[in-house]
């Protein structure tokens, strides 16, 4: 390691003084111009971590669906997941570094992690559409450069596009060519086979309009649209050329506001959906003739994949095993109708992308989706090579048939990762196949009513929780409370858990009406202020 040019490029980048930042589950996010020095450093590692592991690493430069003023940065392992939970640490320590300690800790992280600094390294790079982006993807360049490794600067990319370039040159082209053109080709193939099998294919034209949260989605969007087979047709709103990135659109403002976005103009039973900022989730809706907005989340659509999935499965008659990863916030309904209608078991783990995703793992075929919808289907290495088996060599017409569609849903979903284009492939090519309007799938079951509300705290640490998030083990009392408040509304549940970003206690409440949904939440941020230390002055009612 040249320790004079690492001095020389760090001082370009300087640590402002006192700044302590944590990795996360979104990697490190802030204002933008806080994170000059922490790109630097994640170049470092990046090179650090791809000598350790002997592959191409990836680093995305994303503030997702935080506004366009923030910036934030997270690193991508060798098969397109995330970073591994022991050099998140290794992440927070690097970027927190004052200085003069930077080679110590470098050095350190290299004993510790056992990094041959005489291997190669290559790092792949992808960045956002915010301002400050580009400057900031210069800074991972440094970092990478002064380590003497290899980098590819992929420029504009989508989250899920980087995460796939990643795992495709890992796995030496199994999953698909590590470019662009390969990630276009290789969906809008599977897309147009499973289009073609539907009972309504050459009919007239399917339209979806599509609000891209003015980020990396329409760019992305637009350079697919001459792959795709003219059946669909996709109108592009809030593509960037006028508005602010993610302000008053895109998929998290319309899940948590429950409206529409700004910018899309919306008739009666369209088919409407959201990414957001770097397109890694998506949610659908429609308004009623009534009027009235519905939106189609994230359970609703690992539902929606599950019913298609398990059909499959039942038809080629292979015991392979299914289930569906949900968080603590997944609306109670959905569970229910999971498990007790469609006989699918469910499992609910703590919070965050990187526990579903690991929970997926675990079966032959994982869904998992969050309520935001981000999620993926994950299929195991032994269930995709006896269904591409049957596909090629199964003699009952019927169960070929099967296999194909499933094999065609394979190569179509992006397995690293959440991918909101993805992820509209396939759902588009599941209510074609299976005839169904939005308004059909959105009547497979009705969500209870739920309110989502936070209460500020002097330290967010004070709230201790266990079995997946949903019950808290301190402060003394608290759960108790929340357990006799429960107890007065119908089909209802409460939890509590920290922030992970901020000095905030998150409420989650469900029951039978809405008014009673926020009565119980706000009786549970009441018991928070005062058992859990809260700021300021008491929640008030809704």
């Amino acid at each position: 390691m040249d320790f004079e040019a690492l001095k020389k490029y760090s001082a370009l980048h300087p640590k402002p003084a006192g700044l302590t930042l944590q990795y996360g589950t979104a990697g490190f996010r802030s204002k933008a111009e806080q994170l000059d020095h922490v790109m630097f450093r994640m170049g470092l590692l990046a090179a650090l971590r791809s000598r350790a592991t002997g592959s191409t690493i990836g680093v995305m430069v994303t503030a997702s669906h935080n506004p366009e003023e923030d910036n934030g940065v997270k690193l991508v392992d060798p098969l397109g997941e995330m970073l591994h939970p022991s050099w998140e640490e290794y992440a927070t320590q690097l970027a927190n570094a004052e200085e003069q300690e930077l080679q110590k800790t470098l050095t350190e992280i290299c004993q510790k992690a056992a990094v041959n600094q005489q291997k190669d390294a290559s790092v792949f790079l992808g960045r956002d559409t915010r301002p400050s982006s580009k400057k900031l993807s210069q800074a991972v360049v440094d970092g990478v450069s002064v380590l003497g490794s290899q980098y590819h600067d992929y420029g504009l990319v989508t989250t899920p596009q980087l995460h796939y370039m990643v795992c495709c040159q890992n796995t030496r082209g199994q999953y698909g060519k590590p470019t662009l053109e390969g990630y276009y080709q290789k969906l809008s193939k599977a897309f147009m086979e499973l289009i073609n099998k539907s009972p309504g294919s050459g009919e007239g034209q399917r339209h979806l309009k599509i609000d891209c949260a003015n980020g990396i989605g329409a760019l992305k969007l637009s350079e697919m649209q001459p792959y795709l087979p003219k059946e669909v047709l996709i109108h592009i709103y809030n593509d960037g050329t006028k508005e602010k990135l993610n302000h008053l659109c895109g998929a998290d403002f319309v899940k948590v506001h429950q409206k529409p976005p700004k910018g899309l103009d919306m008739k009666p039973n369209e088919r409407c959906c959201s990414f957001d900022g770097d397109a890694d989730r998506i949610v659908y809706y429609y308004t009623d003739t009534a009027g009235h907005f519905h939106l189609i989340d994230g359970d609703k659509i690992a539902t929606l994949i599950s019913i298609f999935l398990k059909e499959l499965l039942a038809k080629v008659g292979q015991t392979l095993k299914m289930a569906v990863v949900q968080t603590a916030y997944a609306n109670g309904s959905s569970t229910r109708y999971l498990e007790e209608t469609l006989q699918v078991p469910v499992h609910c783990v703590k919070t965050g992308v990187k526990h579903l995703h690991h929970k997926a793992q675990e079966f032959d075929v994982g869904v998992y989706f969050e309520a935001n919808g981000h999620g993926t289907v994950l299929f195991s290495k032994a269930a995709e090579n006896t269904i591409r088996q049957l596909a090629k060599e199964e003699k009952d017409d019927a169960k070929k048939e099967a296999a194909k569609v499933l094999e065609n849903l394979i190569d179509l979903i992006n397995q690293t990762v959440g991918d909101a284009i993805s992820d509209m492939l396939v759902i588009e090519a599941i209510l074609a196949l299976k005839g169904l309007t939005l308004h059909q799938w959105d009547a497979f079951y009705t969500d209870f009513p739920n309110r989502l509300l936070k209460v500020q705290v002097a330290d967010r640490q004070v709230i201790e929780t266990t079995d997946a998030e949903r019950r808290a083990v301190t402060p003394p009392g608290l759960q108790e409370k929340i357990d006799a408040l429960v107890k007065k509304y119908k089909f209802s549940r409460a939890f509590v858990r920290p922030s992970g970003t901020e000095d905030v206690v998150r409420i989650y409440a469900e029951a039978d009406t809405q008014e009673n949904a926020d009565a119980l939440a706000h009786e549970v941020s009441l018991a928070v202020y005062h058992l859990a230390g809260g700021r300021g002055a008491p929640p008030q009612p809704l």
